[in-house]
C-alpha cells in the first residue's frame, strides 16, 4: 500500500496544479460549452437562409457541415490554447498536410468547386435538357463532384464539375417559350404565295403554337435545286420537339395534296459521242 501511495500525486502537487491551470481549465470548459452552443445555432441559422434562398438540398447539408466542421476545429484550437498548450507545431503540419493534400487532389477539388458554383449560382437544374462539353440529355442529379445527364436514347454520361462550371453550356428548358424554325424546299416551278399560304394555315390551326408573336414563313434562300421557305412559330418549351415533328409530316401532306413538290437534289448527265 505504501508502495501505491508514493506513485499517487500528493496533495501539495494538486493545490498547486488547481491553482495554477483551475482557472484556465473553467474558462476553457465554459468557453468550449458557449462555442458548441453558437455554432449549433449558427447552423440553424443557415439553414433558414438556405431554404429562403431555395439552395439544393445536397448544398444545403454539405455547406453546413463543412462550415460546422471547421469552426469546431477552430474553436478546439482555441480551448487547447487557453489551457496552456502550444500549437503552434501542429497548426504548421496540420498546414504542410492540408498543402500536400489539396495539391494530390487539385483536380477533385476543382470538381467540387465547380460543382458548388453550379449549385449556387444554378445555371440549370434538375429535369432541365442542356447541351454541355459535347454532351446533351436531361439533368438527372447535380452532385458535388459531377453532375448526370440522361441522353434522350436513355444513356447515363457523367460530367466532371470542374470543366462544366468553366465551359459552355446551353439550357434549353431556361425559358417558358421557345422558338420552332422549320426550312421547306418547293421546285422552282410552284407556286411560292400558295405555298407560304399552306404553311401558315397549318401552323395557325395548331393549338399548341402560340397566336403572339404570329407565325412567320418567308423564302430563305433559292438553293441548287428548290427555293427555300423559312417558317417560325413560337411555343410553350414542352410542346416543341412535338409540334416541330407533326408540323414537318402535315406540311409534306399538304404539298402533296396541293401538287406542290418537294425537289431532292438532281444531276442531269449530258453523253457526248464522238
Amino acid at each position: 500500500m505504501k508502495e501505491l501511495t508514493s506513485y499517487l500525486p500528493s496533495t501539495e502537487w494538486l493545490m498547486e496544479f488547481a491553482i495554477t491551470y483551475g482557472g484556465k481549465l473553467v474558462l476553457a470548459l465554459i468557453t468550449l460549452l458557449i462555442g458548441l452552443w453558437l455554432i449549433g445555432r449558427l447552423s440553424k441559422l443557415l439553414k433558414k437562409i438556405f431554404e429562403m434562398r431555395s439552395f439544393e438540398q445536397t448544398l444545403q447539408t454539405f455547406l453546413i457541415q463543412l462550415i460546422a466542421t471547421t469552426l469546431k476545429i477552430l474553436l478546439v484550437i482555441s480551448v487547447v490554447t487557453m489551457v496552456g498548450i502550444q500549437m503552434t507545431s501542429f497548426i504548421a503540419i496540420l498546414g504542410a498536410a492540408g498543402l500536400a493534400f489539396g495539391l494530390a487532389l487539385s483536380g477533385t477539388l476543382q470538381n467540387f468547386a465547380g460543382g458548388v458554383m453550379l449549385l449556387i449560382l444554378k445555371p440549370f437544374k434538375s429535369g432541365d435538357f442542356i447541351e454541355a462539353q459535347g454532351f446533351m440529355g436531361t439533368v438527372k442529379e447535380i452532385q458535388i463532384f459531377h453532375t448526370v445527364l440522361n441522353t434522350p436514347d436513355n444513356k447515363l454520361i457523367i460530367i466532371p464539375n470542374g470543366p462544366l462550371s468553366n465551359g459552355a453550356a446551353t439550357n434549353y428548358s431556361a425559358e417558358p417559350r421557345r422558338r420552332v424554325d422549320w426550312t421547306f424546299g418547293i421546285s422552282y416551278s410552284d407556286n411560292i404565295e400558295k405555298a407560304k399560304e399552306i404553311v401558315i394555315e397549318l401552323l395557325n390551326a395548331d393549338d399548341r403554337i402560340l397566336k403572339e408573336p404570329a407565325p412567320f414563313t418567308a423564302v430563305i434562300s433559292l438553293g441548287d435545286s428548290s427555293v427555300n421557305l423559312v417558317a417560325r412559330a413560337w411555343v410553350e418549351t414542352p410542346d416543341y420537339w412535338n409540334v416541330f415533328f407533326a408540323m414537318n409530316e402535315r406540311v409534306k401532306n399538304a404539298f402533296d395534296g396541293n401538287e406542290i413538290s418537294i425537289p431532292f437534289p438532281q444531276r442531269d448527265v449530258h453523253l457526248f459521242q464522238k
